[in-house]
């Protein structure tokens, strides 16, 4: 059954648009599943990581399924505020996220992609917000993240003429990390998961919300909070265990990354 679909690979969470005969595209039910997978992620400690992708190799996500979507807002069905969860808009999740974007990335699958935090594409993967095109608006997140995320000029361009640009391309503008072929795609994104995996949860989480809290802020006002975040992370037991591993030459085992005992 299509849907979203969330896998376990050690301590990373493998999220997936599993839709491919209809390229991914969302129906309501499949933003709902997907804020929840985002809550199951925050919410689990023995996840550290999660990566997001699609099934198939056609399609990351090309939006909301509009013969869905579409009537259900036309007839006052349905408020797009509820699709915030599955945007990451007022996230509380402060665990990384990497998308691995293996094919179209188009509409609100790039709205989504936007709320990542790392983002590796596949070399055959194109990047479009064709909404102008249909007379409605990137509003899942995209109105307010692009301008932030890269050049005014090349975020106005994506927006106003939706025209679709290859992965080369949006690397370029600053939206991916790397570009790698398809048949490493999630091999590379995993990698980059596990690493992070290894880190400190505590400064990884700190490290994500500060950024994501901080950078509205007048600078003053930014530098304090800084001050009580970085005080939050130094006086944590991670820091504690990782100054000590530090000393004594070997690898750190984080208090944040060890499982409960089995009761």
């Amino acid at each position: 059954m299509s849907g979203i679909t969330l896998e376990r690979d050690g301590a990373v969470a493998i999220i997936r648009f599993d839709r491919p005969e209809k390229l991914n595209s969302l129906t309501l039910a499949m933003y709902a599943e997907l804020g929840a997978a985002f809550a199951e992620v925050r919410d689990d400690d023995a996840v550290a990581v999660a990566v997001l992708t699609g099934r198939g190799g056609r399609a990351f996500c090309v939006g909301a399924d509009l013969t869905e979507s579409i009537p259900a807002l036309a007839e006052g069905r349905f408020d797009i505020s509820e699709w915030d969860p599955a945007h990451q808009k007022h996230t509380t999740l402060f665990k990384p996220v990497i998308a691995a974007v293996n094919g179209l990335c188009l509409g609100g699958g790039f709205e989504i992609m936007l709320s990542t935090d790392l983002r590796i594409a596949a070399d055959t993967a194109e990047f479009g917000l064709p909404e102008s095109g249909v007379g409605v608006v990137p509003a899942g997140g995209t109105l307010t993240r692009l301008t932030r995320q890269i050049p005014y000029v090349w975020a106005m361009e994506l927006m106003l003429h939706g025209d679709r640009i290859p992965a080369a391309q949006a690397l370029r503008y600053g939206l991916l990390n790397e570009v790698v072929p398809a048949s490493e795609l999630l091999d590379v994104a995993l990698g980059h998961a596990h690493r992070l995996a290894a880190k400190s949860g505590t400064a990884l989480a700190t490290i994500k919300e500060a950024v994501l809290r901080l950078g509205d802020l007048p600078q003053d006002q930014a530098f304090h909070h800084e001050a009580h975040y970085g005080q939050k992370a130094f006086t944590a037991p991670d820091a504690r265990e990782g100054l000590t591993a530090f000393a004594e030459r070997r690898a750190p085992d984080f208090p944040s990354r060890r499982r409960p005992a089995a009761g």
